[in-house]
């Protein structure tokens, strides 16, 4: 083999490779050989087909598998022999036509992973924000907790029912008089005002009474998750089976019990667990954006295009996702296409900070173990029906990239805990309110001189503070658009060059391949079997 470079220039490398007729014809021999004792041909005994009829017989398939393993060998020992670090895997393509039983010119094109300089870890100094769980919190919790495990009795004969109220019905819905798929259902229970139902439902449940008959008017959502209802006037005929009132659930050991506890205590010491627990993920995300800004401001050094056009591109379609249920689509992109160059140095930082914690991680041993490995591939492979779980598996062995991306996370989280270790940390106790707003500050509250976004590179003025619970995974779930910049914050992990030049697609996941699909919360559904 011939290798001949013909593009040095940054980080882009580029290659001519020239595989002789003798190579690959050594190993089509090699082939012919292997597969001689399977062949069978009438008026041979098995394996005693001569190797010139079985060329005549498989000779094009067998010299494009000897091409292709030539090729593949070619670029791999091309990589070995000049020490590269592929930033993704290299386009590889044939120059021009190939005949068989002549060379075969190749063209190899790549970008490499740039020279990291060695990180400077040994002066980070880090603030930590804490934030104390009162018995304030834990008992609102409680509160919370008890009015979700409401004991329902039947109302007083002619009660009309109220706001708080439980009513259970049968209904049937009809759009321009005509039914209309999961319209129609018997005993679904609704309490009035908890905002289930479609607008306008509930409030007009208020003053029935058992066995009454009604027909009431709504108007579907603009914005509704049937295309077909979505804005549509639609009249529901209502019979009403069933008013409870809500009786007050005392908050006891009895009360405990029912949710599978011995006692308050064990109760009130699981929710004051869980509180420190979601503390101490924001005090974690602050530590981390600050930890990650120092590594960013005293680290600058050259990234691959073609790694920053990936995680661009990963960026763009998870904010023109959410920008398709904004109230205003149109809108909600035209402010995206506005911010694009914004999101293209996110993505830049993204990946110098990936490439920056690898390189750190690498030099100081931090790595993720066979054992944590193969427990990240059962959780990814969960995600998926049990007919395509051992497609995912095979996917996830056959192909590096999907290995690394599911690698990536654990550690740089072990990376980080590192940092952690190594950096100078003071304490100050906040409020929750303190620590939120520290999250979501330009200045860090006053932590910092940083006036963009940690990792966006612009201002946070879209963002609220139910994004930084998000982060740490909380139970409050933030609005889209608020989320668009935590997409984009954590730091991209190092991509390790793929052994083939195209990569296998993975299965479906579950909800993909059954078709599984959530009915939208605020339409009235059939009530399930028991």
């Amino acid at each position: 083999m011939q290798t001949v470079e013909t593009l040095n220039e940054g980080l882009k490398r580029a290659y001519t490779l020239k595989i002789t007729a003798k190579d690959i014809d050594k190993k089509v021999d090699a082939e012919v050989k292997r597969v001689a004792p399977q062949v069978r041909m009438p008026g041979f005994r098995p394996g005693k087909v001569p190797t010139n009829l079985i060329r005549k017989m498989h000779g094009e398939a067998i010299a494009q598998d000897a091409l292709n393993s030539s090729i593949q060998e070619g670029v791999q020992k091309l990589i070995a022999d000049n020490k590269l670090r592929p930033a993704v895997s290299p386009s590889v393509s044939l120059e021009g036509e190939y005949a068989p039983g002549g060379d075969a010119e190749i063209k190899v094109e790549l970008e490499v992973l740039p020279e990291v300089p060695t990180p400077s870890i040994d002066a980070l100094k880090l603030e930590r924000l804490t934030v104390p769980v009162s018995d304030d919190e834990v008992n609102e919790q409680l509160k919370q907790l008890a009015g979700q495990q409401k004991a329902w009795t039947d109302a007083a004969a002619k009660h009309k029912a109220a706001t708080g109220d439980q009513v259970t019905m049968d209904f049937a819905g009809t759009v321009d008089g005509v039914a209309f798929d999961g319209g129609t259902g018997e005993g679904m229970s609704v309490e009035i005002g908890t905002g289930r139902l479609i607008p306008g439902f509930e409030d007009q449940l208020v003053g029935v009474k058992v066995g009454d008959e009604k027909t009431i008017d709504v108007t579907f959502p603009a914005d509704y998750g049937v295309a077909d209802l979505a804005g549509k006037p639609a009249q529901f005929a209502l019979k009403i089976t069933a008013v409870k009132t809500a009786g007050e659930t005392e908050i006891n050991d009895d009360f405990a019990k029912t949710l599978g506890l011995q006692s308050l205590e064990q109760l009130t010491g699981l929710l004051k667990g869980q509180l420190e627990q979601q503390l101490g993920g924001l005090t974690r995300t602050y530590m981390k954006r600050k930890l990650l800004d120092q590594l960013a401001a005293g680290h600058d050094f050259e990234v691959p295009p073609s790694m920053v056009e990936a995680e661009f591109d990963q960026i763009w379609h998870q904010l023109q996702h959410e920008a398709e249920h904004e109230a205003d689509p149109a809108a909600a992109k035209a402010e995206l296409e506005a911010e694009r160059d914004d999101y293209v140095k996110i993505a830049e930082r993204r990946v110098r900070l990936g490439l920056l914690l690898s390189e750190i991680g690498t030099a100081n041993g931090v790595e993720v173990s066979s054992q944590e490995m193969n427990q990240l591939i059962a959780q990814a492979a969960a995600q998926y029906s049990p007919n395509d779980r051992e497609r995912f598996y095979q996917y996830v062995r056959n192909e590096p990239m999907a290995a690394a991306q599911l690698r990536a996370p654990l550690f740089e989280d072990k990376v980080v805990d590192f940092l952690f270790d190594k950096a100078e940390i003071s304490d100050r106790e906040v409020t929750r309110e303190e620590l939120e707003a520290a999250i979501e500050s330009d200045d860090g509250f006053d932590t910092g001189t940083h006036t963009h976004d940690h990792d966006n590179h612009k201002p946070r003025k879209s963002k609220k503070a139910d994004a930084a619970k998000d982060e740490a995974k909380a139970e409050k779930k933030p609005a889209a658009k608020a989320k668009k910049a935590d997409k984009a914050e954590e730091p991209a992990a190092e991509a390790e060059p793929a052994k083939k030049p195209a990569a296998k697609k993975a299965p479906a996941k579950k909800a993909e391949a059954e078709g599984e699909a959530k009915p939208a919360k605020k339409a009235p559904a059939k009530k399930k079997a028991d």
